[in-house]
């Protein structure tokens, strides 16, 4: 047997053996902690932290979307929320291949990082500003353990969420390395992804209506945020301690 033949066989187990190990690792965090959502029939979750981990730490495209689109599906099954699993499983998956998928693009930007950075991170924060103006401010009404409760959300509260983001971000990239400023941008559009993902797929497949899908916005946008603030300090340490297997 030749050394390309063995060396091609030991990828596929690796990548095997990596698909299987992050799947188990979404599903345990996914599962950890729940704080269900009566007026969707959805819940909060910390699986945003191992989807991103798992992207991050293989660069993998394949093993990112079996790992987050399997393991969070599987985990909305085992908690008793079926009906999400068939979104959960596209969703999620989708959602940590443009994590690797961004991180590949971004990193051919080397010579001009910093102005990419810096425009790519005020389109991203222009559209989190939008999004929130449009479907998420004003009067809105929570059900939290059955207890309906009436909250005003201001525009402001999302102009200021976004220029914390327009701030923060390029500051990881121009202080801190650009690596960090860059995989910071590719989890937070992986974020919007998901919460877009699962208010179309309540809407439109649920047939939620726009209001009682929107209430689960806060939630998945709180999901992506904990799993960023996570997910980057941790890879960050696990590589530095020599574990790594993207390029």
């Amino acid at each position: 047997m030749s050394k390309t033949v063995i060396g091609k066989r030991i990828v596929v187990i690796k990548r095997a053996v990596y698909t299987a190990v992050f799947t188990a690792l979404v599903f345990v965090a996914t599962v950890f902690i729940v704080v269900s959502t009566p007026a969707t029939r959805g819940f909060f979750n910390l699986g945003e932290t191992m989807i991103y981990t798992t992207a991050l730490l293989t660069l993998d495209p394949l093993v990112s979307f079996i790992a987050g689109g399997a393991g969070s599906a599987l985990a909305d099954i085992y908690l008793g929320y079926a009906h999400y699993a068939p979104g959960t499983f596209v969703i999620k998956g989708v959602e940590g291949l443009l994590v690797v998928l961004l991180v590949r693009f971004f990193r051919r930007f080397t010579r001009r990082w910093r102005l990419f950075l810096v425009l790519m991170n005020i389109l991203v924060s222009s559209l989190i500003l939008a999004y929130g103006v449009l479907l998420y401010s004003g009067v809105t009404y929570l059900e939290i353990y059955g207890n309906t409760i009436e909250v005003n959300v201001p525009v402001y509260f999302w102009a200021l969420l976004a220029t914390v983001l327009a701030l923060v971000i390029p500051w990881l990239g121009l202080r801190v390395d650009p690596h960090t400023g860059f995989h910071a941008l590719a989890l937070l559009v992986a974020g919007l992804e998901m919460v877009s993902g699962y208010f179309l797929y309540q809407t439109l497949y649920l047939r939620y209506n726009v209001y009682t899908a929107a209430t689960e916005i806060p939630v998945n946008i709180g999901q992506a945020l904990i799993g960023l603030i996570v997910a980057l300090p941790l890879t960050k340490t696990l590589r530095g301690m020599g574990v790594g297997f993207g390029r």
